[in-house]
């Protein structure tokens, strides 16, 4: 695996390298840059509400997606892992070829199903939930629920392996010794779990801080998360150096946020440790 790693790992350095060193030059407009090295781009970044806003709603979408997914995904994981029949490996084959389809098509089907005419709107309509079809293009739920979309199968695949790792016979011996199974939940298996589990949430939170298709298709124009703005920012208004100093911002902001939590969830086993 080494050569494999090797290139990977030159074409990730490189790419990362020319977006940094872009960040610290002036755009001159039509994508020519300068050649002096200044801080221009990222005062402009952290003096611009605009920007500010859009890194804000950036990371919440993001973390609302990764709960969201976890919060579904648990009780399905769950279910599957702890099923003895067959039908537990035709869900989870079931959730596998799920996660191929592309997130275009995802996408797609889900503004199908939210469309004036759909199901959903129907049902809503007809229960008089809701007075209008409601709508999830151009607002931050939509594009929450296209993260959720796209990270649910992957969410269920990798709380199905850390709950395999968990005995069953500690959830029976909770319950036997008289621990009723919400209990046995909270005390046994989350505590057990929460290694894997934040290690899943980060990892779904990193996919939705990178994604762009959801947020572009499902934002409508409306909602601007980061990955959306470099876009812009490159395709349409040409300014390199802009765009490589979002992209350095969205990299240092996704690193700085997993080194917190791995930081916090030790700072919590410590601190439960020396309590216990």
């Amino acid at each position: 695996m080494l050569p494999s790693f090797i290139v990977i790992g030159i074409l990730i350095v490189a790419s990362q390298y020319v977006f940094l060193k872009g960040s610290f030059y002036k755009d001159l407009g039509l994508g020519r840059i300068g050649d002096t090295a200044v801080l221009d781009n990222y005062i402009r970044f952290f003096t611009d509400p605009f920007y500010l806003r859009t890194l804000w709603i950036t990371i919440k979408t993001s973390a609302l997606a990764a709960f969201f997914t976890l919060l579904l995904g648990f009780p399905v994981a769950y279910l599957i892992a702890r099923m003895r029949s067959r039908w537990s490996m035709l869900l989870l084959a079931g959730i596998v070829v799920a996660t191929f389809v592309t997130i275009v098509i995802k996408v797609f089907g889900l503004i199908i199903i939210f469309a004036a005419d759909g199901w959903v709107n129907k049902m809503l309509l007809g229960l008089h939930i809701v007075d209008r079809p409601y709508t999830i293009i151009g607002n931050q739920v939509g594009v929450v629920v296209g993260l959720m979309h796209f990270t649910l199968g992957f969410g269920v695949l990798l709380l199905y392996s850390v709950i395999q790792t968990i005995p069953r016979s500690l959830e029976e011996a909770a319950q036997i010794h008289g621990a009723s199974r919400f209990r046995m939940h909270l005390r046994v298996l989350l505590p057990l779990s929460l290694p894997g589990i934040t290690v899943g949430s980060l990892m779904i939170f990193n996919m939705c801080m990178g994604a762009f298709t959801s947020a572009a298709l499902l934002g409508g124009g409306r909602v601007f998360t980061l990955p959306v703005l470099i876009q812009r920012t490159v395709m349409m208004e040409v300014k390199y150096s802009m765009a490589g100093t979002l992209s350095a911002i969205l990299l240092i902001t996704v690193l700085l946020i997993n080194l917190l939590s791995v930081f916090l969830l030790r700072r919590f086993r410590t601190a439960r440790l020396v309590v216990t």
